[in-house]
């Protein structure tokens, strides 16, 4: 079985939103809400505003992270974290799809976004005079974050926005030059969070080569976290609890894996009950729906969760 404490999952007092992303290493953010509601499950006491804060405030940072995917990742391990991610192979290729094409993509993004602050992409869109559109344009600043020159900033009005990490954090990112001392960090940081695992949970996690994720392994592995009460919580859509290990079948049994994982990447949100995936909830507006894979234990336990998707969302998402 998993544990739910090395995950955070039994809400440790007194965390804030970036000591929550810093335990976890990086928390899935290629959905907004999903990602929100990830530290509610985590927190009896962090509001949505508080973890909106952090973001705005600069102390976690949406950007291309394990995987090629977007995660939020505190200020203080970009350089380590990029170190270990950064590969602009996939935006290339994708741009080279949607017609993107030239030797001055790098440089041209970056004038792009320089000074200007968060933007669009329809602000991109002008400032790039038809050079990329629609998709085109998401790969081009995923190229520059590959190169430590672009993360996200917050929404404007409902849309993503793009800026120049100069501008945001004060500098580009520059990633760690001892690439073993950023493994052997990884390493470390990975295995306080997923317990138990090994290098090949580690490598499906991180999108590193098998070899990679067996040196950060030799890191001194960290304490087991001591087990507490069984809880009921309901985790997001893509949740970490989830998506951190090569297989879930320690905690997700094979004839539910499709109400889960319906297909065309869709991770729909789950019910943990004791540590294993006991059913899946919707919400809309204020109103969650459970549906449970079989009775679950703590009736009230699973409405207190729900009463707690509302405060955290204040009933108004």
């Amino acid at each position: 079985m998993r544990s739910v404490e090395a995950q955070l999952l039994h809400r440790p007092p007194g965390l804030g939103a970036g000591d929550v992303v810093r335990h976890l290493l990086a928390v899935q953010a290629q959905d907004i809400v999903s990602a929100l509601l990830a530290f509610r499950a985590r927190s009896a006491t962090l509001a949505r505003a508080d973890v909106e804060a952090a973001w705005h405030s600069r102390e976690i940072v949406r950007t291309w992270g394990p995987r090629g995917t977007l995660h939020f990742v505190h200020r203080d391990d970009l350089p380590w974290v990029h170190a270990l991610t950064r590969n602009d192979t996939a935006a290339r290729r994708r741009l080279a799809q949607e017609g993107v094409t030239g030797d001055d993509l790098l440089p041209l993004i970056g004038r792009a976004l320089a000074g200007q602050g968060p933007l669009t992409k329809a602000d991109l869109a002008e400032r790039l005079a038809g050079r990329a559109s629609g998709q085109g344009i998401v790969h081009l600043v995923a190229l520059a974050a590959h190169h430590g020159l672009a993360v996200l900033g917050p929404p404007r009005g409902g849309k993503p926005t793009y800026v120049h990490a100069a501008d945001w954090l004060g500098a580009p990112v520059t990633p760690e030059p001892d690439r073993d001392r950023a493994l052997a960090e990884l390493g470390l940081r990975y295995r306080r969070a997923h317990h138990p695992a090994g290098p090949e949970d580690l490598a499906a996690w991180s999108g590193l080569p098998l070899g990679d994720a067996r040196a950060a392994w030799r890191a001194p592995a960290p304490a087991a976290p001591a087990p507490q009460e069984p809880v009921v919580r309901l985790a997001p859509a893509f949740d970490e609890y989830l998506l951190g290990w090569k297989s879930r079948d320690p905690i997700l049994a094979p004839e539910h894996a499709r109400a889960v994982f319906p297909g065309g990447g869709v991770l729909r949100p789950v019910v943990i009950a004791g540590g294993r995936i006991a059913g899946t909830w919707t919400r809309k507006a204020a109103a969650v729906t459970v549906t449970p894979f079989a009775d679950l234990v703590d009736p009230g336990s699973l409405d207190a969760e729900i009463a707690d998707v509302r405060r955290f969302l204040d009933a108004a998402g």
